[in-house]
């Protein structure tokens, strides 16, 4: 079947196709969607503050879009007006974490004893251009249903700080907490798992808990997100259709 019938057949569907990860049908069920895996782009913006010199001393300067989020926006707005998933980026880092990602979810099994099924994309249940593609849902659980996150980093110095910190890492707060809120499962067992260390720290689990308040929080800067990035597609669209703008 070619792209193109795929797309057809999208367009017919009334959700995602539930179809593999990193397959063609799991690019088109996230055509044009925010995903969790990009909620950290679609959320940047640089903090407030007060100046403290200057003209503008006690003056408060406003948060403003950092770059990624308008390279994020700008992506989805092309996915949207084509209806096509922008190209693929990949590079030695992207194959590492692709190639460890399953041993990861072994060791993860065997290390925990709990069973994980592979998910395909998953769309928010109230908005349907949020959705995210967990690494694996957990139903056997003692404390009931949750799911995986799994890194794989290519620099070993990543891994390490994982172990000293003993935490999850700030920047997948996002992705961990969004896909929680996508699938409305209490609790997330984020994994980083690196072959080549010894084998007493090659895989780390850190159990994170949903948090309502800061999904809240995210939902609502998602919808912000969501609401420019209609303004820029009908901006686009109004350029292609040789009208001028507003």
């Amino acid at each position: 079947m070619s792209a193109a019938d795929l797309f057809a057949i999208h367009d017919r569907q009334a959700g995602p196709s539930g179809a593999d990860q990193r397959s063609l049908a799991w690019h088109i069920d996230r055509c044009g969607k925010i995903t969790a895996s990009r909620f950290k782009d679609a959320i940047a913006m640089t903090q407030e503050y007060v100046y403290t010199s200057g003209a503008r001393k006690g003056q408060v300067k406003k948060p403003e879009p950092m770059a990624q989020r308008m390279t994020y926006m700008r992506e989805l707005a092309f996915e949207r007006l084509t209806k096509s998933p922008v190209h693929s980026i990949s590079g030695k880092a992207l194959e590492w974490g692709a190639d460890a990602e399953g041993a990861a979810q072994d060791a993860y099994q065997f290390a925990t004893g709990n069973t994980v099924t592979a998910s395909p994309f998953v769309l928010h249940p109230r908005y349907d251009f949020i959705g995210c593609s967990p690494d694996g849902l957990v139903d056997d659980d003692p404390e009931g249903a949750g799911g995986t996150e799994s890194k794989c980093p290519f620099s070993e110095h990543v891994h390490i700080r994982t172990w000293l910190e003993n935490e999850m890492p700030e920047e997948h707060k996002p992705q961990v907490q969004g896909a929680m809120m996508c699938t409305d499962r209490a609790w997330w067992d984020f994994i980083s798992y690196d072959p080549r260390q010894v084998t007493g720290l090659r895989l780390f689990v850190k159990r994170v808990y949903r948090d309502d308040a800061y999904i809240s929080w995210l939902e609502l800067e998602l919808l912000r997100f969501e609401a420019e990035l209609q303004a820029m597609v009908r901006e686009l669209q109004r350029k292609a259709d040789g009208l001028p703008a507003h």
